[in-house]
């Protein structure tokens, strides 16, 4: 079985950067794991009135509502079978602002030959993503429809008070690191949150994902 990621992106897996190839093939066929540790050199947000919205989303490690610059960051990619018998993939960000700990939860899955991204510590929100690999070997991510799930409740998330995630990841064979990119934007409000960093990348074997990785509730809804 190749990576989650290798099956959603089928022949184009192989237009990725080698390296973009060895991070984007952790899984348990692979038998690694990855963990990045790296700077962001911003951290930014929208206007005053998005800071609401993003505590919201940083009770349950889905937002972060601060900005900075410079901010030390990790990025921990575990493979694992979930309690369902998925494959999946953590996608666990630890950020270091201003004395505060910040981390933004996600865990991946493959359903259906997409790639659906699990937000927060009770996986509340599945968003389908969009791959494609650019010209130089990075791959740029697009989030889609969204879905929200909690207990009988399930309904999809109205794009009007979400917003669109777009997330570009390459490799620099100048400087041997992993650039990384991220835009989030609301269709009729703008620019909501944003961040640019860079990192490099320990590959380990991939024993069972830490438990600290992983969230507290796994949603079998799609």
């Amino acid at each position: 079985m190749t990576s989650i990621f290798q099956q959603a992106l089928g022949a184009d897996f192989d237009r990725l950067h080698p390296m973009m190839q060895r991070r984007f093939g952790v899984g348990l066929d692979a038998g690694e794991a990855c963990v990045g540790r790296g700077v962001m050199a911003t951290i930014r947000r929208g206007p005053w009135w998005t800071v609401p919205f993003l505590q919201i989303g940083r009770l349950r490690n889905i937002l972060i509502p601060d900005t900075g610059a410079d901010v030390p960051f990790v990025v921990e990619n575990f493979p694992y079978l979930d309690p369902l018998g998925r494959e999946t993939v953590t996608f666990v960000r630890e950020y270091a602002i201003g004395g505060r700990r910040r981390r933004f939860d996600a865990t991946m899955i493959l359903a259906d030959g997409r790639i659906v991204d699990y937000l927060g510590t009770h996986q509340h929100l599945a968003v389908d993503l969009d791959l494609r690999v650019d010209e130089s070997g990075g791959l740029e991510l697009t989030s889609d429809a969204q879905r929200f799930y909690e207990g009988p409740i399930a309904f999809r998330f109205p794009m009007l008070f979400s917003g669109r995630a777009r997330l570009r990841e390459r490799y620099d064979e100048g400087d041997g690191l992993f650039h990384i990119e991220l835009e989030v934007r609301n269709r009729r409000f703008g620019f909501l949150f944003g961040y640019r960093g860079t990192f490099a990348c320990e590959w380990m074997p991939a024993a069972d994902a830490p438990a600290r990785l992983k969230p507290l509730r796994h949603e079998a809804r799609t």
